[in-house]
């Protein structure tokens, strides 16, 4: 049986019949597809054990991948942890509601299959105003991943949604396409210095300008095999992968010699085309997805994933994408494009 489409306004509030209808699906133990400000979320109340459970079968999540738990307030996200140190303040007072989530350690409310296992649960507040008036109507925390089959690309759309979970989950809210288009930063700012372990939607910039120095953490990703237990989501193996494989390019140069290698190998390439790169000549033949432009990697973001569906569903075999910058939010571009690239790709084209 198909999964129930609730379309809502972006601006719904708690009040809205499609909400109230998601939030009892919510309290009851199911599962409700949702919009954040960052990406679709899968959603099931965070303090019942059973329904976390069913995120991952619904997945095919392995338990080893913690969930981060969504609150709608300061007062319910502290409600969650034993500590919330000056640091979470401070990031919280500057950038709560929004696309950050913060690891602390956990109150015994939150099964211990949100955190792997692990004493810290990543918690944040999503600035999406569904996603708030979903949870301020469940009256519950909301444990949400991504709302997609484990390793895949990231969802931004309901329709994404649907094609990856119809039929395995409740219901989906359809609030129109998701504007940061890559998941929240997840940080612990117990370490000493804090540890970013996924960059997104608020850069390393941004954190130090209010904590001072903070360190990336660095894991090898590709198919190895699987771990006990991760710190953070998006740290393990092979993650945000379109079916396509994918071919990272350092630069203008570099894409138009991968494209012709490519194409001389007979592959369908798809290509994820920033806008006046590469002439007319090399793209025939050629799947191209306007990317936008280089130098804007908040529009970059915001169409990184369609784009990577897009040429998924039009058999593209092989995806060619340059890298931007290793720097504010360009640095969540290429983490979420190098954990993408299948082994024998994940190194950038020169």
């Amino acid at each position: 049986m198909s999964s129930l489409l609730l379309k809502v306004c972006p601006n719904a509030t708690a009040k809205d019949s499609a909400v109230l209808q998601a939030a009892e699906i919510i309290r009851r133990g199911g599962l409700v597809a949702f919009p954040t400000e960052t990406v679709y979320g899968l959603g099931a109340n965070a303090l019942d054990r059973e329904a976390v459970l069913r995120i991952f079968a619904a997945k095919q999540r392995p338990a080893w991948d913690p969930i981060i738990v969504h609150a709608c307030s300061i007062e319910m996200a502290k409600s969650l942890v034993t500590e919330w140190p000056e640091a979470a303040r401070k990031l919280a007072a500057r950038f709560m509601p929004g696309p950050l989530t913060l690891l602390l350690p956990k109150r015994d409310i939150i099964p211990d299959a949100c955190t792997a296992g692990r004493e810290k649960v990543g918690v944040r507040i999503p600035a999406h105003p569904v996603a708030a008036a979903l949870i301020e109507a469940a009256a519950v925390p909301i444990a949400a991943p991504s709302a997609n089959r484990f390793g895949g690309t990231s969802p931004t759309t309901a329709a994404h949604v649907q094609r990856d979970l119809d039929g395995r989950i409740d219901a989906i809210l359809d609030a129109g396409p998701a504007e940061v288009g890559v998941e929240s930063t997840v940080i612990d700012i117990l370490a000493e210095p804090p540890i970013i372990y996924r960059p997104g939607g608020i850069s390393r910039e941004q954190i130090e300008s209010v904590l001072g120095p903070v360190q990336i953490a660095v894991r090898e990703t590709g198919d190895v095999a699987p771990p006990d237990s991760l710190e953070s989501p998006g740290l393990g193996i092979r993650h945000y992968a379109p079916r396509a494989r994918l071919v990272l390019a350092k630069g203008e140069r570099a894409m138009a010699t991968a494209v012709e290698q490519l194409a001389a190998q007979g592959e369908h390439v798809g290509l994820m085309l920033p806008n006046g790169w590469l002439g007319a000549e090399r793209l025939r033949g050629c799947l191209v997805f306007s990317w936008g432009q280089f130098n804007q990697p908040a529009a970059l973001a915001a169409r990184l994933y369609a784009g990577l569906r897009w040429l998924d569903e039009h058999q593209a075999t092989v995806i060619v994408c340059p890298t931007p910058p290793a720097a504010g939010l360009g640095l969540a571009i290429l983490d979420r494009l190098r954990k993408a690239a299948t082994p024998l790709n994940s190194g950038l084209s020169e």
